[in-house]
């Protein structure tokens, strides 16, 4: 009598989204388990303890019993993340080294890790702290900044049409007080033949350097990868002397 075979059924194909204990590796993980990592296309190979090392971080939750792992063709745990900045982030978590490189996108990276005590390092240090404490806080104190810097360049892209330049005033305005004289100032502008277009910064309540609010501007345009310049431009005082406005030219060069 003819007896049917067992037939043995391919395994399952793996997903991208695989729970982490459905490691390549058999068995129990502990911390000392050897672990494979594709780091944006860059291989790895550390213990899941180094990756654990300070629990709470992102990179802890991605790799603790409950997290569903990405995997790459090969098995290995796959992090979508630039390579070369997970490699001192690594070193960090093994040894306590301090990167000494690539110091902004390594603070970058080790903010997405949400790595906290390798943050703090780096915002001590000249780099970050200069950036991401000393600027910042400065720019905090000037009220719609960011919407006033993207103003800027439509404004800018708008006049250059056909044009190889174009340019875009910025008038300070650093009190209330003075802020009930603005439209003067685009009068007398106007009937000077100096209409341009005219993004208003202020009021501000802070005590704020001019010259360092035109250099951020200057560097926050270059950093979109702009060509651009500014300069002072002029002063108006109102007609009866009450106040002065400082104003300053950008001019971008597209061509």
């Amino acid at each position: 009598m003819w007896q049917g075979c067992a037939v043995e059924r391919p395994a399952g194909r793996m997903t991208s989204q695989t729970p982490l204990p459905q490691s390549p590796r058999p068995g129990r993980l502990t911390m000392s388990t050897v672990v494979e990592l594709n780091v944006g296309g860059e291989f790895h190979t550390t213990t899941l303890g180094t990756l654990r090392k300070f629990p709470g971080s992102k990179l802890a939750e991605m790799f603790s019993s409950s997290a569903k792992a990405s995997m790459d063709a090969e098995g290995r745990f796959f992090i979508d993340r630039p390579s070369t900045y997970f490699r001192p982030i690594l070193d960090y978590l093994r040894t306590g080294q301090v990167p000494t490189q690539h110091i902004p996108e390594v603070y970058r990276e080790a903010q997405f890790y949400e790595i906290k005590p390798l943050v703090k390092l780096l915002e001590d240090m000249p780099q970050i702290f200069g950036e991401q404490v000393s600027r910042k806080q400065f720019l905090l104190q000037v009220p719609g900044y960011g919407e006033n810097l993207e103003l800027m360049v439509r404004l800018a892209r708008a006049e250059a049409i056909t044009a190889r330049k174009s340019s875009v005033l910025v008038c300070l305005v650093e009190t209330e007080e003075q802020d009930a004289y603005y439209s003067e100032v685009l009068c007398f502008l106007q009937d000077k033949k100096m209409f341009k277009s005219v993004v208003k910064f202020g009021p501000w309540k802070a005590v704020l350097d001019n010259s360092d609010l035109m250099h951020c501007l200057e560097m926050d345009i270059k950093a979109q990868g702009y060509k651009v310049f500014s300069k002072f431009y002029l002063t108006y005082p109102t007609k009866r002397n009450e106040f002065h406005f400082n104003i300053y030219s950008f001019t971008f060069t597209w061509w």
